[in-house]
């Protein structure tokens, strides 16, 4: 069998188009989060959705210890969100308005819309993480605004 290439892998995932969200927390008593691209809603019954983190991400086992997290649903307008949120360490919150939502979450300024979750199981899933999150409340803000798009690595937007 020929050997595994990883990039020609990765590459390939590339085709599939996905939204862009950021996840946040609250830990220590300041904001915390991440971009992610692999979010997904799981189930209706109960409503339940999922999130992959990166095992080696920085911010994960924050969010993972506060039980709770929010999903911002990232605007087409919000791609130097996504560029801070992408960053390991630093103050990620300090140049973006938010607002702390009703379940404790942060919620950004200029999303789409948000879900907020309370943590219900993680497993492991190679060199990521598939986070379970029970959904506590959910707002649609902006309708009519486009989605942050990522596609064969960089970003778009749907005509």
């Amino acid at each position: 069998m020929a050997e595994f290439d990883d990039r020609a892998f990765r590459s390939a995932m590339g085709n599939f188009c996905t939204g862009v969200v950021v996840a946040t927390s609250m830990f220590e008593g300041a904001p915390v989060g991440f971009a992610a691209q692999s979010f997904v809603s799981l189930s209706l019954a109960p409503p339940l959705v999922a999130l992959c983190p990166g095992q080696t991400s920085s911010s994960w086992p924050k969010i993972s210890s506060s039980g709770k997290f929010g999903i911002n649903i990232l605007a087409r307008d919000q791609q130097s969100v996504c560029d801070a949120m992408a960053v390991s360490g630093g103050d990620k919150f300090s140049a973006f308005d938010w607002s702390e939502g009703a379940h404790g979450v942060p919620l950004l300024a200029g999303a789409i819309g948000y879900v907020e979750c309370d943590l219900v199981a993680e497993h492991d899933a190679g060199d990521h993480l598939i986070a379970i999150g029970s959904v506590q409340g959910f707002k649609i803000v902006a309708p009519d605004k486009a989605p942050l798009l990522f596609f064969r690595g960089g970003y778009g937007e749907f005509t």
